[in-house]
């Protein structure tokens, strides 16, 4: 298949008009002919310490077992799109599962379209319909800061705690390959536009130089591959470090601008809650996009659908730290809002309280590489 045909058939011309594309070929990163991925001997270092935590948050991921569901459902005279459960990737997958959910809601040839939640999946679901020419309105019970989106990670990881691996079928993985490359090409065009979207080196301490298996959902020509460094690339005191360059997103003016672009062209945004499916059926709108996450479970009695929480402490920011930082248990990400710590993910946990030795935990495994750093 051309290009062409690839950007007619998934729907991606309107956003690619929309935002600016360019006439580059689709699916390579700035990075991509770049091999020889040069570390740093010389980097700022990161200050680590319980009393330069500003804020601490609990974020559940909307996990599915058998992946996102991007079904089409009829309830009376409603037809209902679903687009929720991308458990940790749903910020990276947004603009491309939104496309697929925004192709299968204009196919009803309604004009009026309702959003079900205003996260990263409802808003850019909601302004792909808007380049379909279509009239929508959001009903959510919360907004930003208060939304699940407002706690991602923010990094570039389309195949994060998406599904249980041995769900992954033909059909899923097409899917999956569609919705990425979409997403990835979404954002490289916001690339320049103040620092919503940055590239950044991340440097990965620890682990094994035993190859492993190919990860079962992968496009290649997106992130460099991994490079080993020597010991004269970097000032880690650590036997195995290798650098491959990531996208980092600024979450907070990131939603901001999806949320006044989305009014900017005539949408609507109202209060509400969703209980029963009675609620949901006094919309006036006969088409209605469900993005409402977790919300989802108990609404549509989904069984495959549960949190997977992940616990992020935030920093005084350091406007000097250009770099990310992994470990083995705990990981430091610069962003405009602070330094992002983070490294756990549980399962079926509904707690959204900040476990302090969580905390704990992470800035002991972040301090012991960066203690060490040479000078």
């Amino acid at each position: 298949m051309d290009r062409r045909s690839f950007l007619h058939k998934s729907g991606a011309m309107g956003l690619a008009l929309a935002m600016g594309a360019s006439s580059c070929s689709t699916g390579n990163s700035i990075y991509r002919k770049n091999n020889n991925i040069a570390g740093s001997r010389h980097l700022p270092r990161i200050n680590i310490s319980p009393d330069r935590i500003i804020k601490e948050t609990v974020g559940l991921r909307p996990y599915r077992l058998s992946g996102p569901r991007l079904e089409v459902q009829q309830l009376g005279q409603k037809t209902i799109v679903h687009n929720y459960g991308h458990g940790g990737s749903g910020f990276s997958l947004s603009w491309g599962m939104g496309q697929i959910a925004a192709t299968k809601a204009a196919t009803t040839g309604e004009q009026n379209i309702a959003i079900m939640g205003c996260g990263i999946m409802g808003l850019t679901t909601a302004r792909q319909l808007q380049e379909m020419g279509k009239s929508v309105t959001i009903y959510a019970k919360e907004l930003w800061p208060k939304i699940t989106s407002s706690m991602a990670t923010g990094t570039w990881s389309p195949a994060h705690l998406i599904c249980e691996p041995d769900r992954i079928t033909p059909e899923f993985k097409a899917t999956w390959e569609q919705a990425c490359s979409f997403s990835f090409r979404a954002y490289q065009n916001l690339l320049g536009l103040g620092d919503m979207v940055t590239w950044m080196d991340h440097y990965i301490i620890g682990g094994s130089r035993v190859p492993k298996e190919a990860p079962l959902l992968h496009l290649a020509g997106q992130l460099p591959a991994r490079v080993e460094l020597s010991k004269k690339q970097h000032p880690f005191r650590a036997d195995y470090v290798v650098n491959q360059p990531n996208m980092v997103f600024n979450i907070p003016l990131y939603l901001q601008k999806l949320t006044n672009d989305f009014l900017r062209f005539g949408g609507k945004i109202q209060i509400k809650e969703f209980r029963t499916l009675e609620d949901v059926d006094e919309l006036p709108e006969k088409c209605v996009v469900n993005c409402t996450g977790l919300g989802a479970k108990e609404l549509f009695n989904d069984e495959e659908l549960m949190p997977i929480s992940g616990q992020l402490s935030f920093l005084i920011p350091q406007p000097e730290i250009n770099y990310r930082l992994s470990t083995p248990h705990g990981y430091i990400i610069p962003r405009k809002d602070g330094l992002v710590l983070g490294g756990n993910a549980i399962r079926n946990n509904w707690n959204t309280t900040p476990d302090p030795k969580q905390t704990e935990l992470m800035i002991a495994a972040v301090n012991e590489v960066v203690s060490h750093m040479r000078s």
